[in-house]
């Protein structure tokens, strides 16, 4: 049996919450779960906007797919909620430009299925912290090309440019990946106002600290906002007896 919590948390220094999240651990059309992270941008309320409509625009798709493929029932409906929401933006100058980033997964047994566009991220945990998604950014396209390394990347003053979104093109490249779980992991799926303001083996010993899912999820928003809390934060923790066993 797969367990979820889900939280976001304004943070300290922006006025809106853009961050929306979504978690089912029952079945979902044919998906056995469904876990969703959204960040969004845009001008006045438009990032909210933004990732709300697209976590429940993929939702209604994925309920509604015929397909049994999830890789192929995924891609579908982030394809569609990238459609939409470019629709809406073209209609309403006021939603001119908006986005979000997106990550989204699916545990099948002990195996995990991740979709993800931007820069939030998913992460697998046990005795140490695995980023299993790639940020969509500048910064680390830099990163990867050998420009900068991987501590200057994390103050640089670009890092918040990203290559990837949904909204922002007719057809939405998506990356997917794989994953064998093991006994004891933990999945946890995040905004960027978590990982800017949290260094990875940080949040490793938070999640390792072990309690509640709930617990956990507070603890990690705390420590964000009490580093600074400079972005809103969206936290995911999806945990199974499978994995625990």
């Amino acid at each position: 049996m797969v367990r979820a919590f889900s939280k976001t948390d304004i943070g300290k220094k922006r006025q809106l919450n853009q961050d929306f999240v979504f978690t089912s651990a029952l079945p979902l059309g044919n998906l056995p779960n469904l876990f969703i992270v959204a960040d969004g941008m845009g001008g006045h309320k438009a990032g909210d906007y933004a990732s709300k409509f697209t976590v429940e625009t993929i939702v209604e798709e994925v309920g509604m797919s015929k397909e049994t493929e999830p890789v192929k029932i995924l891609s579908d409906a982030i394809q569609s909620a990238n459609r939409q929401l470019r629709k809406i933006a073209s209609e309403d100058e006021d939603m001119g430009g908006m986005g979000t980033t997106l990550v989204v997964s699916t545990c099948m047994g002990d195996n995990l299925l991740v979709a993800n566009v931007g820069d939030s991220r998913l992460y697998v945990i046990n005795e140490d912290i695995k980023q299993i998604t790639r940020d969509h950014s500048l910064v680390e396209e830099m990163v990867r090309l050998g420009g900068i390394d991987r501590v200057a990347a994390r103050n640089h003053p670009d890092k918040n440019i990203i290559t990837r979104a949904i909204g922002a093109s007719p057809t939405v490249n998506i990356d997917f990946f794989e994953v064998t779980l093991a006994e004891g992991d933990m999945i946890l799926m995040c905004s960027d106002g978590l990982t800017n303001m949290i260094e990875d083996p940080d949040i490793c010993a938070i999640v390792k600290s072990g309690g509640e899912l709930k617990d956990i999820a507070d603890n990690l928003i705390r420590t964000a906002n009490n580093n600074g809390g400079k972005d809103n934060i969206a936290v995911v923790l999806v945990s199974s007896d499978r994995m625990e066993e």
